[in-house]
């Protein structure tokens, strides 16, 4: 599980483009030199793994990606709950934050890896035909199922949880490399919080509340 500022994923593309920058400068290429430290220091900032305040309220649903709110919607999950849910969608463009997180504590109980095509992250349908891997995470409150989905950039994702591994709420699962999207189906009583159109943060932002009936 990754617990430094940068995630071990992004260490061979940082080095290699550190590596070449180096070379270019000692054989005079100073144009080269200066693209390939650009992209190392994009690189940091990709794999960048920023510390965040969870919040303790037992009730909350965390964000489990950084972006921008695409969709809040009533449907029927049909992959595992089989149920109406409420449905959020995140898009994350290769400026944010990509590392995963536990929406809520509780053990997977559920894991599912789709191959698939790599459609632009943004457009609709992508959750259907991309590449992506959906999880359930179940305590005794509640359960959501959390789905990450490959982009027109996005060629692995990253998981490192298995079947039956136990999240704390906030804890890093996961990462989609160079742009994605990433769903969260909800119970349909859970009080969204949040609006279409708002950037969220992974961990820190609740977007949902459980009631209480």
């Amino acid at each position: 599980m990754p617990t430094g500022p940068i995630i071990k994923e992004g260490f061979p593309l940082i080095g290699v483009m550190l590596f070449i920058t180096i070379i270019a400068a000692c054989f005079g290429h100073y144009s080269i030199a200066i693209i390939t430290f650009i992209l190392a220091l994009f690189f940091v900032n990709f794999f960048r793994n920023p510390k965040r305040n969870i919040p303790t309220d037992p009730d909350a649903i965390l964000s489990p990606a950084d972006g921008k709110v695409m969709e809040i919607e009533d449907v029927y999950e049909d992959l595992y709950l089989h149920r109406e849910c409420k449905k959020v969608t995140i898009f994350l463009s290769v400026f944010d934050v990509h590392a995963n997180r536990a929406p809520i504590e509780g053990k997977i109980t559920y894991r599912h890896y789709t191959m698939g095509s790599f459609l632009p992250a943004f457009k609709e349908d992508v959750g259907f035909e991309n590449e992506r891997h959906t999880i359930c995470i179940e305590n005794d409150k509640t359960e959501v199922l959390v789905t990450q989905i490959a982009g027109l950039l996005a060629r692995r994702i990253v998981s490192w949880t298995d079947l039956d591994s136990v999240l704390e709420r906030g804890q890093l699962y996961g990462m989609i490399k160079f742009g994605s999207c990433t769903e969260i189906y909800m119970d349909k009583n859970v009080e969204i919080c949040i609006e279409k159109g708002q950037h969220i943060t992974g961990g820190d932002t609740i977007i949902g509340r459980l009631r209480h009936e």
